[in-house]
């Protein structure tokens, strides 16, 4: 099983996977930016953006299907992807292989993503590009939240304005799994 928490810079993502991971004690957990990182440090992204990368979408895929059928634990991916080519493409794979995925989108209001951008450092001890992915996190705001029109239509939206404890239990609640509480 794949639960992929999609959304918007600053929507959650990633602190709904930690909190989701304290209750499935057993699931391991993606990121998929780290192989964009890695892919960026070998290859020019001429767009800026590694998931325009045909090799960053494939890889994401077969390495998300790899920890779950290797190691048969549940996989918890926080992950932004709204471009509903590269959705089909990297969900494909898994409904290809019969692997189970709960894709869920925290929706946040654009004021709200743009406080969380400005609270939080990217690249701490470097002002400079602190400032310049604040900049694109910034930019993502708009085509970002427009893009939950296009989402596969499998996709729970989920309020991310929500208390971190109630969006956790919203989602295990779609999931059929028992955590302790």
């Amino acid at each position: 099983m794949i639960v992929w928490i999609n959304g918007a810079f600053g929507s959650g993502k990633t602190t709904l996977v930690a909190n989701l991971r304290r209750r499935l004690p057993e699931a391991l957990v993606f990121d998929p930016e780290d192989i964009g990182q890695v892919l960026g440090r070998i290859v020019d992204v001429p767009t800026g953006n590694f998931q325009d990368l045909p090799l960053w979408r494939r890889q994401v895929a077969e390495l998300a299907l790899g920890l779950v059928t290797e190691y048969e634990r549940p996989l918890l991916v926080p992950m932004t992807l709204v471009d509903p080519r590269y959705a089909a493409e990297v969900f494909g794979v898994f409904d290809r292989a019969g692997v189970t995925l709960h894709h869920f989108f925290l929706r946040v209001p654009p004021e709200e993503l743009e406080r969380r951008i400005e609270e939080r450092t990217v690249s701490p001890g470097d002002p400079e590009r602190d400032a310049a992915a604040k900049r694109w996190c910034r930019a993502m705001i708009e085509p970002y939240t427009a893009a939950v029109a296009t989402l596969p239509e499998r996709t729970v939206l989920l309020d991310g304005l929500l208390p971190e404890q109630r969006l956790v239990d919203e989602v295990l609640g779609h999931l059929d799994v028992q955590t302790p509480a």
